[in-house]
């Protein structure tokens, strides 16, 4: 009778373990983003705080932004995240190729509707407005300093190495054509045009022996901290950081930056793809993305979070009226049928 006893309670408590929830078992989500700062900024205002209201635990990883990666953890079954942060052209290309989850709208309890124009995709849900800019040393530079991407490539009249990122073309061929003349409006109507996309390749050979590269988002802003540069192209609130936690005597230029969004996504067939959605209904929410202003000059991109951000962060904010009066969206459509092509061709001209 005991041994009854005992298998019938040991079934009774495999019974319960089944039906109890997946995101009650699992206690651990992983989420990919790009380290530095900005992960930082993830780090306060949306993992600590779910951490505490949910008791599950966040595990922080940091990828190189490709599809390739997506790639290999839905064609292998080894899931080594459960969200990832990363552009809106791996967002509708990731989709397109099947390697995306469609987002659960009703699993998120939100709709598109709850965030501004762009802020949502098939299979992704933005989280920040961010700028590529460029950044300058203002003590290389006291007088006269430069005003735009004509400047940055004008080696004479402000001597010194740049910094460009390495072997991605997305927003460096725009660069480009702006120095070149092209108005921040009509850059993809070159790159389109025959010939644009050489264009672009010839005015960037023009300063490539005044060259080096960032790999990284952190590394942009540490080229110039170091002084082996005296300006450097990167993401905005990366410069404002080192600017407001570093003392470093920078400037940002606002005239031709490049708006894009950051989108988070969740690969296909996940198995615990519910904590994922858990998660994205917490990091979507107004009271979250206004936080996040708060350790990074990046705009929210849900209706409402601007009531929770400091208004003295506000003309940092790339969407700020000031900041995009001359400016041009990227074009992630023009991005996901261009990435990989261009990415390979830029590594190559690097490596020339």
């Amino acid at each position: 009778m005991r041994m009854k006893h005992i298998l019938a309670a040991g079934a009774a408590i495999a019974l319960l373990a089944a039906s109890v929830p997946q995101t009650v078992i699992a206690q651990k989500l992983t989420i990919t983003s790009w380290g530095g700062s900005y992960s930082m900024s993830q780090r306060k205002a949306y993992y600590e705080p779910f951490m505490k209201e949910t008791g599950l635990t966040i595990l922080e990883d940091e990828w190189d932004g490709s599809v390739a990666i997506i790639r290999g953890m839905v064609e292998t079954g080894n899931y080594k995240s459960h969200v990832l942060d990363g552009s809106v052209a791996v967002a509708v290309a990731g989709c397109d190729e099947g390697l995306l989850e469609p987002i659960d709208w009703e699993a998120t309890g939100m709709s598109p509707d709850d965030f501004l124009p762009g802020g949502s995709t098939e299979c992704g849900i933005a989280t920040i407005a961010y700028g590529t800019v460029f950044a300058y040393r203002t003590d290389m530079f006291p007088n006269d300093p430069p005003k735009s991407w004509a400047d940055f490539w004008n080696v004479e009249k402000y001597p010194g190495k740049r910094a460009l990122r390495a072997n991605k073309p997305q927003g460096t061929l725009e660069f480009a054509l702006i120095a070149d003349g092209v108005p921040p409006a009509d850059v993809y109507k070159v790159l389109r045009s025959p010939g644009g996309i050489d264009r672009a390749f010839a005015k960037m050979g023009e300063i490539k022996d005044h060259l080096l590269y960032w790999e990284t988002g952190a590394h942009a802003p540490q080229l110039l901290a170091d002084k082996e540069v005296v300006m450097s192209s990167g993401w905005n609130g990366r410069f404002y950081n080192a600017m407001v936690d570093d003392g470093q005597p920078f400037a940002i230029v606002w005239n031709g930056q490049g708006l894009d969004f950051d989108y988070w996504f969740v690969p296909k067939d996940h198995p615990e793809k519910d904590l994922a959605w858990k998660f994205l209904a917490f990091a979507s929410r107004p009271d979250r993305q206004g936080d996040q202003t708060n350790y990074i000059a990046y705009g929210p991109m849900v209706k409402g979070a601007d009531k929770f951000v400091n208004p003295d962060i506000l003309p940092h904010l790339p969407t700020a009226p000031q900041n995009t009066q001359h400016y041009f969206l990227m074009d992630e459509a023009f991005w996901a049928d261009h990435r990989e092509s261009l990415s390979a061709r830029m590594a190559t001209w690097m490596a020339k």
